[in-house]
């Protein structure tokens, strides 16, 4: 009867948060191991189905750079990175776009599916709902810079009670264009914007940002981030994460969440319970 009235309690507890976020809409990066491990993938597709059905919108934005390679060394075509980013020659933006708006983006709207949610898969290039421009194409070829987002296409997708599942390649205004590879963090970043979204909640492999003693730091704002990166805190792989955060902060997203994807229901975690488990970047 204990364990029961626990449960209850639980319940409970999420209730003032499922009030606050009923009909808003929330985009969730989805990457690192919640993306590969099999476990992990079961448990974020229940966390977002459970999102789904208490009238919360989410909207999942997905990467896939080490499936990309992988493919790519076993048709043994050349990829290079320039200060982190991918360089995309014509014959590499061909696997990005088979791989992440086909197998990656099927996949997960299956896994979705499955467990009930009514999901569906799109790219930036249907409806040329998100357009970019080369970052520098003699560097990094078909690696994008987004230029505009046209929000209709997604929340349409959501008005119909679907949930979009969206691979982060963009179209180009030029006729017969292979499209841009974007970098996922920046593309959930500005769809957060576009979708006037209430949240945005990066998945990662990290428990989230970290002190100098690796403790995590639950609360950062623009001023305290800027502070860890010119001490070294903040650096690497984290910098593109908190730059992203900070852009949907400053677009008008109300809190930005780096969280462990390593951990069974991080979503929820975050979402319904006071404490968190991982660092909240706000205005």
């Amino acid at each position: 009867m204990q364990r029961k009235i626990q449960t209850v309690q639980t319940l409970l507890d999420a209730l003032p948060f499922i009030k606050e976020f009923r009909k808003q809409t929330i985009v969730i990066k989805y990457g690192g191991s919640a993306q590969t491990s099999a476990n992990l993938k079961e448990k974020f597709a229940q966390d977002v189905l459970l999102m789904y059905l208490v009238g919360i919108k989410p909207v999942i934005v997905h990467g896939g750079g080490k499936r990309i390679t992988e493919i790519l060394d076993r048709l043994k075509i050349p990829t290079n990175f320039i200060e982190g980013q991918r360089v995309t020659t014509p014959e590499v933006m061909e696997i990005v776009e088979m791989v992440l708006s086909g197998d990656i983006n099927k996949e997960i709207v299956s896994l979705l599916n499955n467990h009930g949610a009514k999901a569906i898969g799109i790219s930036g290039k249907d409806a040329h709902f998100i357009t970019a421009r080369p970052k520098d194409f003699e560097k990094l070829g078909y690696t994008g810079k987004i230029e505009n987002i046209d929000p209709e296409v997604v929340n349409r997708l959501i008005d119909e009670k679907f949930v979009p599942v969206i691979a982060p390649i963009a179209a180009s205004d030029e006729l017969s264009h292979p499209g841009y590879n974007i970098n996922a963090d920046l593309a959930a970043s500005k769809i957060a914007v576009a979708l006037k979204a209430k949240k945005i909640i990066f998945l990662t492999d990290t428990p989230g940002v970290l002190d100098k003693e690796k403790n995590l730091i639950s609360t950062l704002d623009a001023e305290s981030v800027e502070k860890l990166k010119q001490e070294g805190v903040i650096k690497g792989g984290m910098v593109p994460k908190v730059d992203a955060c900070l852009e949907a902060i400053n677009g008008g997203v109300e809190k930005a969440h780096i969280i462990d994807g390593r951990v069974e229901h991080s979503i929820l975690l975050e979402l319904f319970t006071s404490a968190g488990i991982g660092t909240q970047i706000v205005k």
